[in-house]
C-alpha cells in the first residue's frame, strides 16, 4: 500500500510503498479516505526514525472487521485514532478507538475531530462546569482553538479568543461563538486554555482569576522555561494543568462523534 513515511531530510516526509498492516484481534482494518494534520505529529517528523509510518487521525470504511467480533462491521464508515500509521491507504485501528460516522458528516470533517476535537473537549472538562464562566482560549485560530470556542459557547461560557491578528480573525471566530476576539490579554478568566505556550502561556497565567485554572496544551518540553509576574501566583489563584492529546481514554473515539461534536464546524482545507 501507499503511505506517508518519515525521511531524514526536509521536509522529513515522502510517499512510499510499505507492507499492509496486520491487524491484531481487537483491531479493524480501515480503508482510509481522509486524514487530518495536527501540530504535534507534524513538528515531530524530524525526530522519527526514517521510514516510520505516521498520522494519528483517520476516517474511512472498514475493509475487514476485527477478528474478535468487536466493533463495527465491514463496510461501516468510521473515524479513529492511532498512535501512528493513519496517513496511509490502510490503517489497523483498535475498535476501542473507533466510532461510526453519522451519515450527515463527511469523511474530511470527521477526520478533524479525534485529536483536535477531543483535546478541546478534555481541556474544557478539566475546568468543570463552564456555564457563565469567563474562558480565554489562546491560539484560537488553530484546530483545537476553534473546537474549544464552539464547545465552550455551547456550554454557556463567555469566550475570549486570543489571536495574533484580531481584525483578520474576528469575523470567523465570532461566528464560531467567541464573544471577544483580541490580540492582547486584559481582565481575569476562570479558565484559560493555552494552545500556544511560551511567552503567551506566561502572560495568560497573570490573568487567572482567583481559584481559576490554566490548561496548557502547548508546552511539551520539561526543559522549557516560562516567566510571569510573581504576584499572579497567590495561593488562591488555582493551578496549572497540562494534558496531552495523545493520551486519550478508550471512550474518546465515540465522544468525537457525539451530537455536540458533530455540530461543531471543523477546519478543512
Amino acid at each position: 500500500m501507499l503511505a506517508l513515511t518519515t525521511t531524514s531530510v526536509r521536509p522529513y516526509i515522502e510517499l512510499t510503498t510499505v507492507r499492509d498492516p496486520t491487524p491484531l484481534p481487537g483491531q479493524a482494518l480501515v480503508r482510509v479516505r481522509a486524514v487530518s494534520l495536527n501540530r504535534g505529529e507534524v513538528t515531530g517528523l524530524a525526530d522519527r526514525p526514517a521510514g516510520s509510518t505516521i498520522g494519528w487521525d483517520a476516517a474511512g470504511v472498514i475493509e475487514r472487521a476485527a477478528a474478535d467480533g468487536s466493533g463495527p462491521g465491514q463496510g461501516t464508515r468510521v473515524v479513529g485514532l492511532v498512535d501512528a500509521g493513519g496517513w496511509a491507504q490502510l490503517a489497523a485501528i483498535s475498535t476501542t478507538r473507533l466510532a461510526v460516522i453519522p451519515d450527515h458528516v463527511p469523511d474530511a470533517q470527521a477526520a478533524t475531530l479525534p485529536t483536535a476535537g477531543l483535546t478541546a473537549l478534555r481541556a474544557l472538562e478539566l475546568g468543570g462546569f463552564v456555564l457563565g464562566k469567563r474562558i480565554l482560549i489562546t491560539g484560537a485560530t488553530g484546530g483545537v482553538g476553534r473546537f474549544a470556542i464552539q464547545l465552550a459557547r455551547a456550554g454557556g461560557a463567555h469566550v475570549t479568543a486570543l489571536v495574533r491578528d484580531g481584525v483578520a480573525a474576528s469575523e470567523l471566530l465570532r461566528r464560531l461563538g467567541a464573544a471577544d476576539v483580541v490580540d492582547t490579554i486584559s481582565g481575569e478568566f476562570d479558565l484559560i486554555v493555552d494552545a500556544v505556550g511560551g511567552a503567551t502561556f506566561g502572560r495568560a497565567i497573570e490573568h487567572l482569576a482567583p481559584r481559576g485554572m490554566v490548561v496548557n496544551l502547548a508546552t511539551c518540553s520539561e526543559e522549557e522555561t516560562v516567566t510571569f509576574k510573581a504576584s499572579s501566583t497567590r495561593r488562591e489563584r488555582g493551578f496549572t494543568r497540562s494534558i496531552s492529546s495523545t493520551r486519550l481514554p478508550p471512550t474518546a473515539a465515540s465522544e468525537a462523534t457525539s451530537p455536540a461534536s458533530a455540530r461543531c464546524s471543523p477546519t478543512v482545507g
